[in-house]
């Protein structure tokens, strides 16, 4: 596959994990910032590698080997997120771009020695799980902090908006993957959450609460 071919399948492969529903060329489109009429020459050229099942104005569909193909790419970027944050003190909010560049590489000899070293990790640094070598995915549950209500508590464990942005916010709100957060108050006005961050009380919008996701319990 080229790497064009490679962004399209991953595109495809994220829009779909928060639904069954086949994707629109217009959706992927506006993920990839390029023309509808250019994603449907790439779904064609997709389509006859048996990648994607599309169909003209019905949208398109992972095939089981397109699937499998787009995990293998995740899988490469989240291992390799990692390892810059785990081995090369990269800090969370820098490791994304870079990772899009090294997902690229074929050897799978390389990933999965990169995957050993690691000590196999199920997580990646912004808490999105990795694809094993066979394409399998262990999945915990989890809610966004948003659904929490007043005096439950969770332990964050991923962040919905990966953004460099959001995360160097979080940063500075010393919020990280294992933060303890308790909902202290609720505003009704606009939903802003007065939560307690291990021992540090503070205010964060809706918005930050519903692009944190935590474990309940």
């Amino acid at each position: 596959m080229t790497l064009s071919e490679e962004n399209y399948l991953k595109t495809i492969y994220h829009l779909t994990t928060s639904s069954e529903l086949e994707v629109s060329t217009n959706a992927i489109a506006e993920k990839m910032e390029t023309k509808a009429s250019s994603v449907t020459d790439m779904l064609k050229k997709l389509a006859e590698k048996d990648l994607v099942n599309y169909i003209k104005y019905q949208g398109v569909s992972l095939t089981e080997k397109g699937k499998l193909s787009a995990k293998m790419i995740v899988r490469k970027h989240r291992l390799w997120e990692v390892f810059l944050v785990d081995k090369l003190d990269f800090s969370w909010d820098e490791v994304h771009d870079i990772a899009e560049e090294l997902e690229h590489i074929k050897s799978e000899k390389l990933i999965n020695k990169l995957d050993d070293f690691l000590g196999n990790p199920t997580e990646d640094p912004h808490g999105d799980p990795i694809p094993n070598a066979y394409g399998q995915i262990i999945k915990t549950e989890k809610h966004l902090l948003s659904e929490l209500a007043v005096n439950q508590t969770g332990v964050c464990v991923g962040v919905k908006d990966s953004s460099a942005d959001f995360l160097k916010y979080l940063d500075k709100q010393e919020i990280a993957l294992g933060s303890k957060i308790e909902i202290i108050g609720k505003e009704s006005f606009d939903l802003s959450l007065k939560i307690k961050v291990d021992s540090k009380e503070l205010t964060i919008s809706n918005k930050i609460a519903g692009n944190l996701f935590v474990k309940v319990g």
